[in-house]
């Protein structure tokens, strides 16, 4: 009797390992997926980060999100990149700089047959297989139109923006000029490739000031951009719209609070998720749009509170 049951024991023990054995070979792998972003450091791609991570999480891949330790080092990135090719993942993601040589990466990635999705900033980079993010000239013509609002024909803006060669920057300054010349507002001061940082846009703001006592409204490219511009403004008792982009919760929490009459907001959340959907699809051999717009939302005070949590949940 003792003798059956280890005999019993010896065939379920057995089984149980050849369908374990069995099973991890049925297995289908996950795809390997990595995220490049231009930094981690801002709040705009902490959200984007925050949605690409939620995509792996739902879809099942081995993902992984980096960024180099500052934009502005084009070496940086360049070097990173080289990195992640000799890994070959089964796709890449990444927000790209727009410089000769990290296209010139991007191309080794598709002559390995990895597939490359662009995300944030969309390049001519041929062959690659679809742009996640925002339409930069709509998001500019819906600024221009929400600053026109506030203003009448004959009022003089300020535009602040930064480089004009990006394709962010340059669309969104488009888009936006159009929406102020059909309304009839005047352009009176331009100060354009900016960096995206304080103390040159509050300079800025500070000789717009003088050059042109007249101007009523400010429309900037970044939500960075306008909250300095914004500060300067107050630091010299002027009060006037600011419009900026990006919909950060510093930028909705002034529009809330009926500060500033609104922002533009991108959905970086949306297409940090998007762009792992997408790549998740691509990974399987599947085809996938070749532009994948995440949208654009307008924040005026009413509308902002709910976007705000969301944010703050998110960045928790």
């Amino acid at each position: 009797m003792k003798s059956s049951f280890v005999f019993l024991l010896c065939i379920v023990v057995i089984s149980a390992i050849i369908i374990f054995f069995i099973t991890k070979k049925m297995e289908v792998p996950k795809p390997k997926i990595v995220v490049v972003l231009k930094d981690l450091d801002t709040q705009y791609w902490e959200i984007v980060k925050a949605g690409a991570e939620k995509g792996f999480q739902d879809f099942g891949i081995d993902g992984e999100v980096i960024a180099p330790s500052t934009e502005s080092e084009e070496a940086d990135h360049e070097e990173m990149l080289k990195k992640i090719l000799f890994e070959k993942p089964d796709v890449l993601v990444c927000a790209p700089i727009e410089v000769p040589k990290y296209m010139s990466v991007l191309e080794e990635f598709i002559e390995d047959k990895i597939p490359v999705l662009l995300l944030d900033t969309n390049i001519p980079l041929e062959g690659k297989a679809s742009y996640i993010g925002t339409d930069n000239y709509k998001l500019g013509r819906k600024a221009g139109e929400l600053l026109a609002s506030e203003l009448y024909p004959g009022d003089e803006v300020a535009v602040i923006a930064g480089n004009m060669t990006s394709q962010v920057s340059g669309e969104r300054v488009k888009g936006a000029k159009l929406s102020l010349e059909e309304a009839g507002i005047i352009i009176a001061s331009e100060k354009v490739d900016l960096p995206n940082e304080s103390v040159p846009v509050k300079q800025a703001m500070k000789e717009i000031l003088q050059n042109h006592p007249n101007v009523k409204g400010v429309i900037a490219t970044t939500d960075i951009m306008a909250l300095n511009a914004f500060d300067q403004l107050e630091a010299q008792g002027k009060k006037m719209p600011v419009i900026g982009a990006d919909g950060i919760i510093e930028m909705v929490k002034l529009v809330d609070e009926g500060k500033l009459p609104g922002t533009v907001a991108q959905n970086p959340y949306d297409m940090g998720y998007l762009s792992v959907q997408a790549a998740m699809k691509v990974a399987k051999g599947n085809n996938v749009d070749s532009v994948i717009d995440s949208g654009v939302d307008i924040i005026v005070k009413g509308n902002g509170n709910e976007r705000m949590n969301f944010l703050k949940n998110v960045l928790e």
